[in-house]
This record gives structure tokens, sequence and C-alpha cells, in this order.
């Protein structure tokens, strides 16, 4: 399946995926207030995280960005982008939260895509999907020591890359396979953050009990 220039799908979401994850890597660095190679290895740290960790996984060689190094140019330039220009934002948290979830509805897809191209089936494209949009953000929130979103209590982010990523499989069940199917997949992964950033939505957490006493 090719998309624009002849390059494969999934190769186009990585690199829509890899740039505003970068971006999301920048602004994470600007509260951090790191200078400008601290701002490019955040980025970088969060662009390809998830995507590294999808390739080693499913045996892919070269990892995508290594075969493709124009990725790093992408991070290097969206880093240097957002340290001359983070100051101009109002509220970079919320630009933060909102780039993210833009993030996650493309790179959940481009895990799919990926793996589906492979020839996997349903549990792995599920994982894939998961890891591809999630790890990365993970490891920058881990790095910078801010609470990581991927965990945060009271929103959605795992189960949004999961629905997302089961809504590419049920669509290809029902014979919406290929481009229809990663387009339903980015749009359920986006609806359901957005609906957990502007309207609070989430799902029951765990509450610990005291154990019951033996009269």
């Amino acid at each position: 399946m090719s998309g624009l220039a002849g390059l494969p799908v999934g190769a186009i979401l990585d690199y829509a995926s890899v740039l505003i994850f970068a971006l999301t890597g920048a602004l994470v660095a600007s509260r951090q207030q790191l200078d400008v190679v601290g701002f490019i290895f955040i980025a970088a740290l969060t662009a390809v995280g998830g995507g590294t960790l999808r390739d080693l996984l499913l045996g892919r060689d070269p990892v995508f960005w290594v075969g493709r190094p124009g990725f790093i140019l992408l991070i290097a330039a969206a880093a240097v982008l957002v340290f001359f220009t983070a100051h101009l934002l109002e509220s970079r948290y919320r630009a933060l939260l909102w780039l993210d979830a833009c993030a996650l509805a493309v790179a959940v897809p481009a895990g799919v895509a990926v793996t589906m191209a492979l020839g996997h089936g349903p549990v792995i494209v599920l994982i894939m999907g998961v890891i591809t949009g999630s790890f990365g953000g993970l490891m920058r929130d881990v790095v910078c020591n801010e609470v990581p979103l991927t965990l945060k209590q009271g929103e959605l982010y795992l189960s949004c890359a999961f629905a997302g990523a089961a809504a590419a499989l049920i669509l290809t069940a029902l014979g919406f396979a290929g481009l229809p199917a990663l387009i339903g997949c980015g749009l359920v992964t986006f609806a359901l953050r957005a609906g957990s950033l502007r309207f609070g939505w989430s799902l029951p957490v765990y509450k610990a009990r005291p154990p019951r006493t033996r009269g």
C-alpha cells in the first residue's frame, strides 16, 4: 500500500508522528529549561522511541530511522524551531497535551500499518499499535521527571491507543482494509483522547479498600 511519492503509508505515518512527537518532546524540554542540544535529544527520544521498540520487537532491519536518516534531520529542525518559539505560547502544557493527542492519533495507525504489512495477527497488531503510540512519550516523561501522560490517573491514553488499533482490526475484518482502516484507527484514537482532555472522559480506576476484619 503506497502513499505520496511512492512511500508506503506506514512510512508516511511514521514521518508525521515523528514530527509531531518531536514537537511535544521539545515542549517538555522547554519546561525543563534545557539547552538546544537537550531539546534535540528529548525530541528525538520522544519521536523515535515507540517506533524503535516496535521495529526491534518485529525484527525489522534496519530500524525505520536508521534506514531513513532524514527522520533525524526532521527531529532536529522541529526541536530548534520550538527552542526559539516556545516562549510565544500562552500555555505550553496545554499545547503539549493537544499536540500529543495528535501524535498519538498518527503513531497508532503507523504501528498498525507496519505490523499488518509484515503479516502479523490481531494480537501483535494491537500490541504494536499501542507501543508505537505510547512508548516515546513515556520515555520522554520519565527522563524529564514528569508524570507520564500514558499513566496519568483520570485520563484516557493507553486505552485510546488500544481502541484505535482495535478499530483498525474491526474495519479490516469488515472489508475496509488499508487506508480506510487506518483512517478509522486515527479518528477513534483522537476522538477518545480529545474527549478525555475536553470533557474529562475516563475509565474507572482501582481504589484500595481496607481488608475486612473478622469479628
